[in-house]
């Protein structure tokens, strides 16, 4: 990913991403394509692990197993209009966040895994797990069907692409025509460029 130093997001704003929007894209050697939800270890190494899984019948996790795969993680983007700025000529643009995460991946054994599944429940629905843990078979039942990984993240690159070597005139009417938006992701992303701007101000 092109990542100018303007751009770059820190360790800690990349991990932050990955949390807020953890479904990810996850792209091995031969170039297939896993759409899934990734969980962030930051204490596992100095860039952290991902851990996920997919399902048993998916061919990807054999291809996976033991090589280097990307885990691509996009936030929220939107449309810019030229119409926005303050300056004039200006072209259209496309804003995002986004972070890619590189590792070698190992699959999990069959305890690690039911561990997996157990913490994805506690964080996605913890209510759901204390339902359903009382079914003694049912974290098995659930293991029997998947394949639990863990990515320990060898390199990690995050990009905010904000408009922020605009002019304060430029980037203020980008902000006022996404908070106004109609278009969830938009707003997402005013609020996104309100925190960055906030951690920077606190920095």
């Amino acid at each position: 990913m092109y990542v100018p130093p303007s751009m770059r997001l820190t360790r800690e704003q990349a991990w932050a991403l990955v949390e807020r929007y953890g479904f990810a894209v996850l792209v091995g050697a031969d170039l297939q394509a896993t759409h899934l939800p990734l969980t962030l270890e930051r204490s596992e190494g100095e860039l952290g692990s991902l851990y996920g899984h997919v399902a048993r019948a998916n061919p990807h996790w054999r291809a996976l197993d033991g090589n280097r795969a990307l885990a691509i993680f996009s936030g929220p983007h939107a449309y810019v209009s030229p119409s926005w700025y303050a300056s004039r000529p200006a072209v259209p643009t496309w804003n995002y966040l986004a972070v890619h995460a590189t590792g070698r991946l190992e699959l999990l054994d069959a305890a690690a895994t039911r561990e997996l599944l157990a913490r994805s429940l506690a964080h996605f629905e913890p209510a759901l797990l204390d339902s359903l843990g009382r079914e003694h078979d049912y974290l098995e039942k659930m293991q029997a069907g998947v394949v639990g990984f863990r990515l320990r993240i060898e390199a990690l690159e995050g990009k905010a692409k904000l408009g922020r070597q605009r002019s304060r005139a430029d980037q203020a009417g980008v902000e006022a025509a996404l908070a106004q938006s109609a278009d969830p992701q938009a707003r997402q992303l005013w609020h996104e460029m309100q925190t960055l701007a906030d951690e920077e101000r606190q920095a």
